[in-house]
Protein backbone atom coordinates (compact mmCIF):
# COMPACT_ATOMS: atom_id res chain seq x y z
CA UNK A 1 0.00 0.00 0.00
CA UNK A 2 1.29 3.36 -0.91
CA UNK A 3 1.82 6.16 1.55
CA UNK A 4 -0.13 9.16 0.47
CA UNK A 5 0.14 12.87 2.15
CA UNK A 6 -3.18 12.79 2.69
CA UNK A 7 -3.87 9.53 4.13
CA UNK A 8 -6.45 10.11 7.42
CA UNK A 9 -4.85 10.64 10.81
CA UNK A 10 -4.47 6.75 12.99
CA UNK A 11 -5.05 5.12 9.17
CA UNK A 12 -3.32 1.84 8.95
CA UNK A 13 -0.51 2.05 6.75
CA UNK A 14 0.60 -1.80 7.13
CA UNK A 15 0.71 -3.35 3.74
CA UNK A 16 -2.37 -5.96 3.30
CA UNK A 17 -1.53 -9.31 6.04
CA UNK A 18 1.12 -7.87 8.14
CA UNK A 19 0.15 -8.46 12.12
CA UNK A 20 0.26 -5.68 14.02
CA UNK A 21 3.93 -4.91 15.42
CA UNK A 22 5.21 -6.58 13.12
CA UNK A 23 6.93 -3.68 11.10
CA UNK A 24 10.38 -3.35 10.50
CA UNK A 25 11.10 -6.55 12.90
CA UNK A 26 12.72 -8.82 9.79
CA UNK A 27 15.97 -10.30 10.18
CA UNK A 28 18.84 -9.15 8.04
CA UNK A 29 22.47 -10.83 7.34
CA UNK A 30 24.31 -8.63 9.73
CA UNK A 31 21.99 -8.99 12.53
CA UNK A 32 21.90 -12.98 12.38
CA UNK A 33 25.95 -12.51 12.15
CA UNK A 34 25.96 -10.28 14.86
CA UNK A 35 23.66 -12.46 16.95
CA UNK A 36 25.71 -15.44 16.51
CA UNK A 37 29.27 -14.05 17.21
CA UNK A 38 27.40 -12.74 20.20
CA UNK A 39 26.24 -16.07 21.13
CA UNK A 40 29.69 -17.44 20.17
CA UNK A 41 31.14 -15.00 22.47
CA UNK A 42 28.91 -15.49 25.59
CA UNK A 43 29.77 -19.07 24.97
CA UNK A 44 33.16 -19.58 24.81
CA UNK A 45 34.15 -20.90 28.24
CA UNK A 46 31.96 -24.37 27.00
CA UNK A 47 32.99 -24.08 23.08
CA UNK A 48 36.78 -24.32 24.46
CA UNK A 49 35.88 -27.00 26.93
CA UNK A 50 34.19 -29.21 24.04
CA UNK A 51 36.97 -28.23 22.12
CA UNK A 52 39.48 -29.46 24.41
CA UNK A 53 38.26 -33.00 25.22
CA UNK A 54 40.05 -35.58 24.73
CA UNK A 55 38.04 -37.14 21.85
CA UNK A 56 37.22 -33.62 20.29
CA UNK A 57 41.29 -33.45 20.23
CA UNK A 58 41.52 -37.28 18.68
CA UNK A 59 39.22 -36.04 16.16
CA UNK A 60 40.10 -33.02 14.98
CA UNK A 61 43.59 -34.36 14.64
CA UNK A 62 42.53 -37.63 12.44
CA UNK A 63 40.14 -35.23 10.79
CA UNK A 64 42.97 -32.88 9.39
CA UNK A 65 45.37 -35.10 8.70
CA UNK A 66 43.37 -37.66 6.74
CA UNK A 67 42.59 -34.30 4.92
CA UNK A 68 45.51 -32.40 4.08
CA UNK A 69 47.11 -35.91 2.85
CA UNK A 70 44.94 -36.51 0.91
CA UNK A 71 43.57 -33.12 -0.67
CA UNK A 72 46.84 -32.52 -3.02
CA UNK A 73 46.11 -36.04 -4.88
CA UNK A 74 42.31 -35.26 -5.07
CA UNK A 75 43.09 -31.55 -6.66
CA UNK A 76 46.12 -33.08 -9.40
CA UNK A 77 43.52 -36.03 -9.96
CA UNK A 78 40.78 -33.84 -10.89
CA UNK A 79 42.98 -31.51 -13.14
CA UNK A 80 44.38 -34.50 -14.85
CA UNK A 81 40.87 -36.11 -15.26
CA UNK A 82 39.80 -32.68 -16.61
CA UNK A 83 42.19 -32.58 -19.33
CA UNK A 84 42.07 -35.80 -20.47
CA UNK A 85 38.23 -36.14 -20.90
CA UNK A 86 37.65 -32.53 -22.46
CA UNK A 87 41.39 -32.75 -24.41
CA UNK A 88 41.62 -36.22 -25.52
CA UNK A 89 38.90 -36.87 -27.95
CA UNK A 90 36.86 -40.20 -27.03
CA UNK A 91 37.46 -41.28 -30.54
CA UNK A 92 41.05 -41.88 -29.95
CA UNK A 93 40.31 -45.35 -27.39
CA UNK A 94 37.94 -46.77 -30.12
CA UNK A 95 40.78 -46.53 -32.29
CA UNK A 96 43.03 -47.93 -30.16
CA UNK A 97 40.79 -50.69 -28.77
CA UNK A 98 40.85 -54.96 -30.35
CA UNK A 99 37.99 -55.38 -32.46
CA UNK A 100 36.63 -58.20 -31.11
CA UNK A 101 35.30 -57.50 -27.64
CA UNK A 102 36.73 -60.42 -25.50
CA UNK A 103 39.93 -58.70 -26.32
CA UNK A 104 38.89 -55.48 -26.52
CA UNK A 105 37.91 -55.58 -22.60
CA UNK A 106 41.08 -56.44 -20.64
CA UNK A 107 42.57 -54.05 -22.91
CA UNK A 108 39.99 -51.22 -22.11
CA UNK A 109 40.68 -52.26 -18.34
CA UNK A 110 44.19 -51.19 -18.58
CA UNK A 111 43.82 -48.22 -20.83
CA UNK A 112 42.05 -47.08 -17.44
CA UNK A 113 45.36 -46.23 -16.27
CA UNK A 114 45.65 -43.22 -18.77
CA UNK A 115 42.40 -41.45 -17.24
CA UNK A 116 44.09 -39.77 -13.51
CA UNK A 117 40.86 -38.95 -11.61
CA UNK A 118 38.14 -40.18 -10.08
CA UNK A 119 34.71 -42.20 -10.71
CA UNK A 120 33.10 -38.94 -11.16
CA UNK A 121 34.97 -38.54 -14.49
CA UNK A 122 35.16 -42.18 -15.97
CA UNK A 123 31.57 -42.48 -16.31
CA UNK A 124 30.71 -39.43 -18.60
CA UNK A 125 33.56 -41.45 -20.50
CA UNK A 126 31.98 -44.79 -20.26
CA UNK A 127 29.47 -42.78 -21.50
CA UNK A 128 31.11 -40.77 -24.53
CA UNK A 129 32.70 -44.60 -25.18
CA UNK A 130 29.72 -46.15 -26.28
CA UNK A 131 28.24 -43.07 -27.79
CA UNK A 132 31.32 -43.61 -30.32
CA UNK A 133 30.84 -47.02 -31.30
CA UNK A 134 33.34 -48.88 -28.49
CA UNK A 135 31.74 -52.07 -27.23
CA UNK A 136 29.70 -51.46 -24.12
CA UNK A 137 31.86 -54.33 -22.30
CA UNK A 138 34.55 -52.51 -23.05
CA UNK A 139 33.43 -49.34 -22.34
CA UNK A 140 32.24 -50.30 -18.78
CA UNK A 141 35.81 -52.56 -17.96
CA UNK A 142 37.16 -48.65 -18.02
CA UNK A 143 34.73 -47.28 -16.73
CA UNK A 144 35.43 -49.93 -13.27
CA UNK A 145 39.39 -49.70 -13.38
CA UNK A 146 40.21 -45.72 -14.35
CA UNK A 147 39.43 -44.99 -11.10
CA UNK A 148 41.19 -47.71 -8.98
CA UNK A 149 44.19 -48.31 -11.38
CA UNK A 150 45.26 -45.17 -12.36
CA UNK A 151 48.82 -43.42 -11.41
CA UNK A 152 47.21 -40.77 -8.88
CA UNK A 153 45.32 -43.27 -6.90
CA UNK A 154 48.36 -46.13 -6.90
CA UNK A 155 50.68 -42.93 -5.71
CA UNK A 156 48.29 -41.64 -3.20
CA UNK A 157 47.80 -45.41 -1.86
CA UNK A 158 51.45 -46.34 -1.78
CA UNK A 159 51.74 -42.60 0.13
CA UNK A 160 48.64 -43.87 2.34
CA UNK A 161 50.43 -47.51 3.13
CA UNK A 162 54.08 -46.57 3.51
CA UNK A 163 56.53 -49.65 3.51
CA UNK A 164 53.55 -51.88 2.01
CA UNK A 165 54.08 -52.43 -1.79
CA UNK A 166 51.72 -55.32 -1.60
CA UNK A 167 48.88 -53.50 -1.03
CA UNK A 168 49.75 -51.13 -3.90
CA UNK A 169 50.18 -54.24 -6.13
CA UNK A 170 47.12 -55.79 -4.51
CA UNK A 171 44.82 -52.83 -5.25
CA UNK A 172 45.57 -52.99 -9.32
CA UNK A 173 45.35 -56.37 -9.30
CA UNK A 174 42.23 -56.78 -7.62
CA UNK A 175 40.57 -54.04 -9.61
CA UNK A 176 41.64 -54.76 -13.21
CA UNK A 177 40.36 -58.57 -12.25
CA UNK A 178 37.02 -57.16 -11.02
CA UNK A 179 36.64 -54.75 -14.04
CA UNK A 180 37.73 -57.21 -16.80
CA UNK A 181 35.45 -59.65 -14.97
CA UNK A 182 32.47 -57.35 -15.26
CA UNK A 183 33.30 -56.65 -18.80
CA UNK A 184 33.28 -60.20 -20.32
CA UNK A 185 30.26 -60.80 -17.75
CA UNK A 186 28.61 -57.96 -19.25
CA UNK A 187 29.55 -59.39 -22.81
CA UNK A 188 28.32 -62.56 -21.98
CA UNK A 189 24.70 -62.06 -20.50
CA UNK A 190 24.14 -58.43 -20.77
CA UNK A 191 21.42 -57.05 -23.13
CA UNK A 192 21.65 -53.36 -25.61
CA UNK A 193 17.87 -52.51 -24.20
CA UNK A 194 19.50 -52.81 -20.64
CA UNK A 195 21.98 -49.65 -21.46
CA UNK A 196 20.75 -46.28 -22.38
CA UNK A 197 23.82 -43.87 -23.30
CA UNK A 198 22.93 -40.12 -23.42
CA UNK A 199 22.64 -39.17 -26.47
CA UNK A 200 24.91 -35.97 -26.06
CA UNK A 201 27.85 -35.25 -23.74
CA UNK A 202 27.43 -33.34 -20.45
CA UNK A 203 29.57 -30.08 -22.35
CA UNK A 204 29.06 -30.44 -25.99
CA UNK A 205 28.31 -27.19 -27.22
CA UNK A 206 31.06 -25.58 -24.89
CA UNK A 207 34.39 -24.46 -26.02
CA UNK A 208 37.29 -26.75 -24.90
CA UNK A 209 38.35 -24.04 -22.26
CA UNK A 210 34.80 -23.93 -20.48
CA UNK A 211 34.10 -27.59 -20.35
CA UNK A 212 37.67 -27.76 -18.58
CA UNK A 213 36.66 -25.60 -15.86
CA UNK A 214 33.41 -26.78 -15.80
CA UNK A 215 34.72 -30.73 -15.03
CA UNK A 216 37.42 -28.88 -12.51
CA UNK A 217 34.32 -27.16 -10.85
CA UNK A 218 31.89 -30.01 -10.70
CA UNK A 219 34.50 -32.73 -9.64
CA UNK A 220 36.04 -30.59 -6.68
CA UNK A 221 32.84 -29.88 -5.48
CA UNK A 222 31.39 -33.14 -5.68
CA UNK A 223 35.02 -35.04 -4.78
CA UNK A 224 35.95 -32.35 -2.07
CA UNK A 225 32.63 -32.72 -0.11
CA UNK A 226 32.99 -36.79 0.02
CA UNK A 227 36.34 -36.33 1.15
CA UNK A 228 34.93 -34.14 4.18
CA UNK A 229 32.35 -36.24 4.92
CA UNK A 230 35.16 -39.68 4.72
CA UNK A 231 37.36 -37.51 6.56
CA UNK A 232 34.20 -36.95 9.00
CA UNK A 233 33.08 -40.56 9.07
CA UNK A 234 37.31 -41.80 9.75
CA UNK A 235 37.60 -39.36 12.72
CA UNK A 236 34.42 -40.24 14.69
CA UNK A 237 34.52 -44.19 14.28
CA UNK A 238 37.96 -43.23 15.82
CA UNK A 239 37.03 -40.89 18.21
CA UNK A 240 33.46 -41.87 19.73
CA UNK A 241 33.01 -44.96 18.84
CA UNK A 242 34.63 -47.21 21.87
CA UNK A 243 37.88 -49.34 20.64
CA UNK A 244 36.52 -52.27 22.10
CA UNK A 245 33.66 -52.68 19.38
CA UNK A 246 35.90 -51.82 16.36
CA UNK A 247 38.29 -54.92 17.62
CA UNK A 248 34.72 -57.05 17.89
CA UNK A 249 34.17 -56.42 14.29
CA UNK A 250 37.57 -56.47 12.91
CA UNK A 251 38.48 -59.63 14.97
CA UNK A 252 36.06 -61.40 12.67
CA UNK A 253 37.23 -62.13 8.94
CA UNK A 254 33.82 -62.00 7.80
CA UNK A 255 32.36 -59.11 9.66
CA UNK A 256 35.45 -56.75 9.07
CA UNK A 257 35.04 -57.51 5.33
CA UNK A 258 31.37 -57.05 4.73
CA UNK A 259 31.94 -53.79 7.54
CA UNK A 260 34.29 -52.11 4.95
CA UNK A 261 32.61 -52.65 1.85
CA UNK A 262 29.30 -51.31 3.32
CA UNK A 263 31.27 -48.44 4.81
CA UNK A 264 32.67 -47.83 1.47
CA UNK A 265 29.58 -48.05 -0.56
CA UNK A 266 28.17 -45.75 1.75
CA UNK A 267 30.97 -42.95 1.83
CA UNK A 268 31.28 -42.59 -1.62
CA UNK A 269 35.12 -41.33 -0.54
CA UNK A 270 37.04 -40.61 -4.21
CA UNK A 271 39.39 -42.86 -5.04
CA UNK A 272 42.46 -40.38 -4.65
CA UNK A 273 41.12 -39.94 -0.95
CA UNK A 274 40.33 -43.11 0.05
CA UNK A 275 43.11 -44.57 0.88
CA UNK A 276 43.91 -42.27 3.71
CA UNK A 277 40.65 -43.21 5.38
CA UNK A 278 41.74 -46.79 5.09
CA UNK A 279 45.27 -46.68 6.40
CA UNK A 280 43.22 -44.98 9.55
CA UNK A 281 41.29 -47.93 10.50
CA UNK A 282 44.28 -49.52 11.60
CA UNK A 283 41.87 -52.23 13.83
CA UNK A 284 41.19 -53.66 10.56
CA UNK A 285 42.50 -56.44 8.80
CA UNK A 286 44.83 -55.90 5.85
CA UNK A 287 42.06 -58.03 3.24
CA UNK A 288 39.34 -55.97 4.95
CA UNK A 289 41.09 -52.52 4.02
CA UNK A 290 41.70 -53.44 0.65
CA UNK A 291 37.79 -54.54 0.04
CA UNK A 292 37.14 -50.58 0.71
CA UNK A 293 39.61 -49.77 -1.49
CA UNK A 294 38.37 -52.16 -4.44
CA UNK A 295 34.93 -51.59 -3.68
CA UNK A 296 34.97 -47.90 -3.25
CA UNK A 297 35.81 -47.16 -6.72
CA UNK A 298 33.74 -49.29 -8.70
CA UNK A 299 29.83 -48.81 -6.64
CA UNK A 300 28.87 -46.41 -4.21
CA UNK A 301 26.14 -44.18 -3.37
CA UNK A 302 27.12 -41.08 -6.10
CA UNK A 303 28.56 -43.63 -8.58
CA UNK A 304 25.13 -45.83 -7.97
CA UNK A 305 23.05 -42.25 -8.99
CA UNK A 306 25.76 -41.84 -11.92
CA UNK A 307 25.65 -44.37 -13.65
CA UNK A 308 21.36 -44.26 -13.30
CA UNK A 309 21.67 -40.91 -14.89
CA UNK A 310 24.11 -42.11 -18.12
CA UNK A 311 23.03 -45.06 -18.78
CA UNK A 312 19.74 -45.58 -16.96
CA UNK A 313 17.81 -46.89 -13.56
CA UNK A 314 17.62 -50.27 -15.28
CA UNK A 315 21.14 -50.48 -15.63
CA UNK A 316 22.49 -49.62 -12.46
CA UNK A 317 19.78 -51.79 -10.86
CA UNK A 318 21.58 -54.67 -12.44
CA UNK A 319 25.24 -54.24 -12.94
CA UNK A 320 25.71 -52.28 -9.04
CA UNK A 321 25.08 -55.41 -7.20
CA UNK A 322 26.76 -57.75 -9.18
CA UNK A 323 29.62 -55.17 -9.19
CA UNK A 324 29.95 -54.97 -5.53
CA UNK A 325 29.75 -58.97 -5.10
CA UNK A 326 32.36 -59.24 -7.74
CA UNK A 327 34.58 -56.23 -6.19
CA UNK A 328 34.06 -58.34 -2.47
CA UNK A 329 35.25 -61.35 -4.12
CA UNK A 330 38.06 -60.23 -5.93
CA UNK A 331 39.50 -58.49 -2.86
CA UNK A 332 39.02 -60.99 -0.72
CA UNK A 333 40.87 -63.52 -3.02
CA UNK A 334 43.84 -61.19 -4.12
CA UNK A 335 44.01 -60.51 -0.20
CA UNK A 336 44.36 -64.01 0.39
CA UNK A 337 47.00 -64.67 -1.83
CA UNK A 338 49.47 -61.40 -1.37
CA UNK A 339 48.54 -60.29 2.18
Amino acid sequence: MAITEDAPPGADLRPPGQPPGRAGRRLSSPLVLTLTLLLAVLAQSPIRGFLGAPAMQTWMTVFVAVTVQALPFLVLGVLLSAAIAVFVPASFFARALPRRPALAVPVAGVAGAVLPGCECASVPVAGALVRRGVPPAAALAFLLSAPAINPIVLTATAVAFPGHPEMVLGRFLASLLVACAMGWLWQRLGRTDWLRPPAHGAHEGATKGEAFWDSVRHDVMHAGGFLVLGATAAATLKALVPAGWLGTAAGIPVVSVLALAVLAVVLSICSEADAFVAASLTQFSPTAKLVFLVVGPMIDLKLFAMQAGTFGRGFALRFAPATLALAVTGAVLTGAVLL
